[in-house]
């Protein structure tokens, strides 16, 4: 089995954001298509500490090079105040012959990575034939840092960008970051009002209070995207108002996400607009007028096309580490069987 380090998958993710914007594309595209397999994610919640989980997301990713596996991701959002990720994770790539596991990657990477991706996949389709010269980036974290990665490649076009968090010092340290990053860009900070001015706000916060209420904003601009990445931010009444595009309706529409509270509320998910898949392929058109909602479960088919690339890219390099022994070896009975009848 490789296994392969973050800073294994850092250097195989280098200058990559092009191969995985095409493998996340792919990947929603196959799941339109019905050539994937996506149970339910499991939520282990420890009793301590407070608002922390563990989620399982297995999955299976079909086409001309299918693979399967799993991601096991913790968010144990105290960390940040100890100066630490919120967010950790490992994949498990399993043989499509064996099922035997034949590498384990440091995930985290790429879980931010999909989920950039993705968001900003949603934020081209989107838009449409629109230009985006504006974006504001709401929470200040990991996620946030890696969508204006990708948002600057699908909108070549972007001139200034503003950031708010709720910590605003967050902000203020990102801004400077991304200035060194993208010297071509604007980058300031300001309050929510500020940012929600902006084309193409992503929303990626900590925060599952249902604290964002659209309708408080009356000057958004028209044809408005909200890439509402972390689930629960906005109020039913936002999403309610909203055409919204998911990425799978059936995963969206749970665990208590902004979505799942609106279909408690009306009894139906008839405010589910579209799923990606069909916009991406073009059987849906993009309506840029009034207000979109992307909310993406995040599906773990994303993390395992993006897996899949970086494992390649890291072979090609002679990234990682083979380690042997994590196969359980020819069963005593049946091989012998097999060795006479060869």
């Amino acid at each position: 089995m490789r296994i392969l380090n973050r800073d294994d998958v850092a250097a195989a993710l280098t200058d990559r954001e092009p191969a995985v914007l095409d493998a996340v594309r792919a990947a929603y595209l196959l799941h339109g298509q019905g050539r994937t397999r996506v149970p339910f994610s499991g939520f282990l919640r420890p009793p301590e500490p407070a608002g922390s989980r563990i989620i399982s997301l297995p999955a299976y990713l079909g086409g001309p090079e299918p693979v399967m596996g799993m991601k096991w991701i913790s968010s144990f959002p105290g960390n940040v105040d100890g100066g630490l990720q919120r967010a950790s994770s490992v994949l498990v790539l399993n043989d499509l012959r064996t099922g035997y596991p034949i590498a384990l990657l440091e995930g985290s990477r790429i879980s931010a990575s999909r989920t950039a991706a993705s968001a900003a996949l949603a934020s081209a389709a989107l838009h449409g034939a629109c230009a985006v010269r504006t974006a504001a980036l709401i929470g200040c974290g990991t996620i946030n840092q890696r969508v204006l990665a990708f948002l600057a490649r699908v909108h070549p076009e972007l001139e200034a960008v503003l950031l708010h968090d709720a910590v605003p010092d967050r902000a203020e340290v990102l801004a400077a970051e991304l200035r060194v990053l993208h010297p071509g860009i604007a980058f300031r900070t300001g309050d929510a009002a500020a940012a929600l001015s902006a084309r193409t706000v992503s929303v990626a916060t900590t925060d599952s209070g249902y604290w964002l209420d659209l309708a408080s904003h009356p000057h958004r601009p028209d044809g408005q995207v909200i890439l509402h990445l972390s689930l629960r931010d906005l109020s039913t009444a936002s999403v309610l108002a909203a055409r919204n595009v998911v990425d799978d309706t059936e995963h969206a529409v749970r665990e208590h996400t902004s979505l799942h509270m609106a279909e408690q509320e009306t009894g139906n998910r008839d405010f589910v607009h579209a799923e990606i898949a069909s916009v991406l392929d073009g059987s849906v058109r993009p309506d840029t007028a009034g207000t979109t909602v992307f909310s993406p479960f995040g599906l773990g088919i994303l993390d395992l096309a993006v897996a899949r690339e970086v494992l390649g890219s890291a072979i090609r390099a002679g990234l990682g580490t083979e380690i042997g022994g994590f196969a359980p070896g020819s069963h005593r009975v049946t091989a012998a069987m097999a060795e006479k009848s060869a």
